[in-house]
């Protein structure tokens, strides 16, 4: 097995036009993108020849409904020649009133009524679609049939795969995918959602799966901390900013480590971010206060003298 490669680097961002897209990132990135709307933000390693994480943070910007499509688990991915499945989070950055995701169907189908709803579209009507609203989670686990509707920013974490089957695409007429479609949907209502976990005054467990762990850690105003990356890490800063090292990160702003640990302090305003790494348990250490770390120290230190 090869050893991990040492990093804590800003993450690179890569900007991807969707039909669905936003002309307007803000507050979440600033670049100038009247040249045509932008659907995806995905956060990228630093350097270009670093090896492929496992995992994908991205930023998604619906101004018009996603396509309702379906993911397939590890192992059909696998069989049909793809590195991959793909199990997905949502975080709801912001939300219009009334926004919309749809998750799984109204009621179990079989696989001809789920073919013949793809082929003459009434699958848009067979999809379960539920009010979303910012700060809400939702885990969409391979095989899920789901669709994200318009007036949404979400922070998405995925495995990195672009395994992706469509089902319906409200009159793009791009291709759908009925067969690998029906192959790999769960035809039925979507499994309940897990409910966060408060893990201590500063993580909160939002989702623990094998594919990944996902968190929202928020910090006090000028606090000090250490951040364990001892396995693939991702950070987003979703409110306030850090120092960590010697980077400053704002909003919509990300961090990558793997096999190191960084120090970060809180910006005046306090600091909120996703953190995500592979799974499927919480890593017990993620975050350590230094002032905890120095407490200890002397505490030891004390015991010691004779």
């Amino acid at each position: 097995m090869q050893e991990s490669v040492i990093a804590v680097e800003r993450a690179g961002v890569r900007l991807l036009p969707k039909p669905w897209g936003s002309l307007d990132l803000r507050p979440w990135n600033a670049r100038d993108v009247s040249g045509g709307a932008v659907g995806e933000i995905w956060f990228q390693r630093g350097d270009p020849d670093a090896p492929e994480p496992a995992l994908l943070l991205k930023l998604l910007f619906a101004n018009e409904p996603l396509s309702i499509q379906v993911h397939p688990d590890d192992d059909f991915a696998r069989s049909i020649g793809l590195p991959r499945g793909k199990t997905e989070a949502w975080y709801i950055l912001s939300a219009a009133p009334g926004a919309k995701v749809a998750l799984g169907l109204k009621h179990d189908a079989t696989a001809k009524h789920l073919r013949a709803s793809i082929e003459d579209g009434s699958i848009a009507d067979l999809v379960r679609w539920r009010e979303v609203h910012t700060g809400e989670v939702i885990f969409v686990p391979a095989g899920t049939i789901h669709a994200i509707g318009p007036g949404l920013v979400i922070a998405e974490i995925q495995q990195t795969s672009d395994a992706t089957f469509r089902m319906f695409d409200f009159g793009r007429g791009r291709e759908l995918h009925a067969d690998n479609a029906v192959a790999v949907a769960i035809a039925g209502p979507a499994l309940a959602q897990p409910a966060p976990v408060r893990l201590n005054d500063a993580r909160t467990l939002l989702i623990a799966s094998p594919c990944f762990v996902l968190e929202r850690i928020d910090l006090a105003p000028g606090s000090d901390w250490e951040i364990d990356g001892s396995g693939e890490t991702w950070l987003l800063v979703i409110d306030g900013g850090t120092h960590a090292g010697e980077m400053t990160l704002s909003t919509g702003e990300a961090l990558f480590l793997q096999a190191d640990r960084v120090t970060i302090r809180a910006g005046g305003g306090g600091l909120s971010c996703l953190a995500a790494y592979q799974g499927p348990d919480p890593r017990p250490r993620l975050l350590r206060s230094l002032a905890e770390q120095k407490a200890e120290s002397a505490a030891h230190t004390l015991e010691a003298q004779p």
